[in-house]
């Protein structure tokens, strides 16, 4: 490849911890959808946000020391895995460009109030119990209805906010291997925004609306 047609694409993590972090992030999103995309912005100049939207309707972020150019781009998640696992270094090529990728909205940066802490210990119980019944009631396709999937699970409140959590963001936050349960005091924080959910365990967040966009009227 020519120096004209490389991507001018450059995803820089100097420590190797952070590329091993970014790196599982990755992969178990490529695990849950092998034509996954995921996005990669800067935050301020010194940390990189990876995105993905799961299976479960549910977006998944990690976030590691680095930077990113251009500063907000789309790429193949099995391009950036290799990346990361194979290429190795601290300056990396993720991939081409791959913007048309991308169809979901991202949350808010600002205005997000702590909700509550909920033990892990109780987070993986519940979600024990929701792959139960997704096993005894999986559809012709061998996917859980969405209405286990939209089932309010916990409901919590703080901050003059009352936040219902459902089943799909426990099914992401487990699916996408954030949540440590054999670490008893670890905790998954809630925290919300008027219109959004957000999920902070060890490894990760996992974020959803609290409520569907309504339609535009014409």
């Amino acid at each position: 490849m020519t120096e004209s047609t490389r991507t001018s694409t450059e995803l820089r993590t100097a420590d190797g911890a952070d590329r091993e972090t970014l790196g599982a992030f990755v992969a178990r999103a490529v695990r849950l959808d092998g034509q996954c995309a995921v996005r990669l912005r800067n935050r301020g100049s010194e940390v990189v946000e990876a995105w993905v939207t799961t299976p479960f309707e549910v977006l998944a972020t990690r976030a590691v020391h680095g930077q990113v150019e251009p500063g907000d781009v789309t790429v193949s998640g099995n391009e950036l895995l290799a990346a990361l696992t194979v290429a190795g270094g601290d300056r990396m090529d993720p991939g081409p460009p791959r913007d048309l990728l991308w169809h979901a909205e991202l949350p808010p940066a600002v205005n997000w109030r702590p909700v509550d802490e909920l033990p892990v210990s109780v987070i993986g119980e519940l979600t024990d119990r929701g792959v139960a019944l997704a096993k005894e009631n999986a559809g012709p396709h061998g996917t859980p209805p969405a209405s286990l999937m939209d089932q309010t699970v916990l409901t919590v409140s703080g901050a003059e906010l009352e936040v219902k959590i459902p089943m799909r963001c426990l099914f992401a936050l487990s699916g996408m291997g954030f949540a440590d349960s054999s670490i008893e005091q670890d905790v998954v924080r809630v925290s919300a925004t008027s219109s959004w959910l957000r999920l902070d365990a060890r490894y990760g967040a996992v974020l959803r609306r609290r409520q569907a966009l309504l339609p535009l009227l014409f």
